[in-house]
This record gives structure tokens, sequence and C-alpha cells, in this order.
């Protein structure tokens, strides 16, 4: 714990569990305790879901009505970390496969967004694939006929499911990139966890090493596999898509430092 100077949440499954659109939440034991902790510690946080259906600052408001100190700045989504890569990449037209606040980050950071059926929404210098419930096959080929054409491929989330309230949910992102990939061969850029893109940059939020970083979730193939790639210290709760048992199942590189019941464990840690 020692060489923890900062930490980085999940949301579903981890601080929360909610309905499949993200509209409500039930807060998990002990989430807000912790994160009003580690404020009156001077400790830095913040939250990062792979969700990127709603623009930071919106999810942030929504988690601080259901008691969770968490502000603006300490909101991000895998978008975030989209609109930086893409910026540093001198990308400067994007084809966004998902809902209006999957784009809103990246037009704030000044690149130009289009979506299927707009003018000219195939000639992009990339394309990137985040939450579409509504997706359908214009929108599939559209995409793949932007790849032919040149542009890269970005993907929020490579996950096939993630924690709510009813269980395991699918992530759109996942299967729509099955989809494109299936047709381009193109290989996909994961921007949100677990991506080293996303744990560089919340430790660039954080103000810490990435080596330095705690990061508690509750899958081992994004959240653990993401603190095993970069050194940082991974805790695996119990409380989303992972039990304690299955937690023992899994190999070294997808493996939490610490097991912990649920995020109330980490109130006596820090």
């Amino acid at each position: 714990m020692k060489r923890i100077k900062g930490f980085m949440f999940d949301l579903d499954g981890t601080l929360v569990l909610g309905d499949k659109t993200g509209k409500s939440y039930d807060v998990l034991p002990g989430a807000i305790e912790v994160l009003q902790k580690l404020r009156v510690r001077g400790i830095p946080y913040l939250v990062l879901t792979n969700g990127s259906a709603h623009p930071p600052a919106l999810q942030a408001a929504k988690l601080r009505s259901f008691g969770l100190p968490v502000e603006d700045d300490q909101m991000f989504t895998p978008s975030s970390v989209t609109a930086e890569v893409l910026s540093r990449r001198g990308v400067k037209r994007t084809l966004v496969l998902g809902s209006p606040g999957v784009g809103y980050v990246l037009k704030e950071q000044g690149i130009d967004i289009t979506f299927t059926g707009e003018p000219d929404c195939e000639r992009v210098d990339a394309v990137y694939i985040g939450w579409h419930p509504d997706c359908g096959m214009k929108d599939i080929e559209a995409a793949c006929n932007a790849i032919w054409q040149g542009a890269k491929l970005y993907v929020a989330s490579d996950v096939p499911f993630f924690a709510s309230r009813t269980g395991r949910t699918i992530g759109y992102s996942y299967a729509i990139t099955a989809a494109v990939r299936r047709m381009t061969k193109a290989p996909a850029i994961i921007t949100g966890k677990p991506s080293l893109y996303a744990l560089r940059f919340v430790a660039r939020q954080l103000g810490v090493k990435i080596t330095e970083v705690g990061v508690v979730g509750d899958d081992p193939v994004v959240e653990m596999q993401m603190a095993r790639r970069g050194k940082a210290t991974g805790f695996g709760v119990c409380t989303g898509t992972t039990s304690r048992a299955d937690w023992k199942k899994q190999p070294a590189n997808r493996r939490p430092h610490h097991v912990i019941e649920g995020v109330f464990e980490l109130l006596k840690r820090v």
C-alpha cells in the first residue's frame, strides 16, 4: 500500500450496480465512504468506466446525485482517452459509431465528428466504435467503407460483458467491433481498459507514476489485466462479474494483487 499514490475505480460492479441503460444506480456498500476518506486524506482518485454512452460531466453529476463524491474532473470514459490519442496522432475527422454522448469529448477537443448518414461520413481519418444500442447494417457498412478508404479503427471497449443489477450485460461495442473486423480484417486500437493508453491517461490525471496507481475493479480481463501490464497494483472486488472463487482461477496476468469482497474493505487499508 505504501507505493500507491492514487486510485482508479471502475464504476459498474465496483462502485455501483446499475440498470442496462445506466440511468439508475444502486450504490455498493462502502463506495461513498471510501471516496470520502480518500478525499479527506488528500489521496487523488478518479473513476474510469468503459461505458461510453454519456459525457463524463453528465455521469459525474449523476453519481453525485446518488451521494458519490465524484467531481466532473474525476470522471472519465474511453472517449476521454480516445480524444487524447486522436489529437496526438493528428486525426482531424472521425466517424463515430455510437450515441451522441460517445463523440462528445472528441468534439470538445476540437476533433470533427460525423455519424452514419451525414454528408461524406465515410471520408474520415478514423472510425470510433462505442456504446451504440441502435447500431444497424448501415452503420457497419459505413465503418467498413471508411476503413477500406484508409481510416484507422479505434474501439472504446472490446469487452463482451459488464456487471449490472440484473447480472452480466453484453457490451455493444464488442459485438459491433467483431462485425467490422470480420469484414475488414482491420486491427482494433483499444483506447479504454485494459489498454496502456488508458492506464497512462489515468496516471497523468492523478499526477502519479503508473506503478503508483491502485486499480480497483471487478473484471480480470479489464482492470486486472491493465494493472498487471503497467505494473500497477490491482484490487479485485467480488461485487461484480467475478467471485472470489473465479479470481483464484485466473492466470497470473489477470490476477489481482489483492482480492477484496468489496470496496468497503479499502476503508481499513487507506
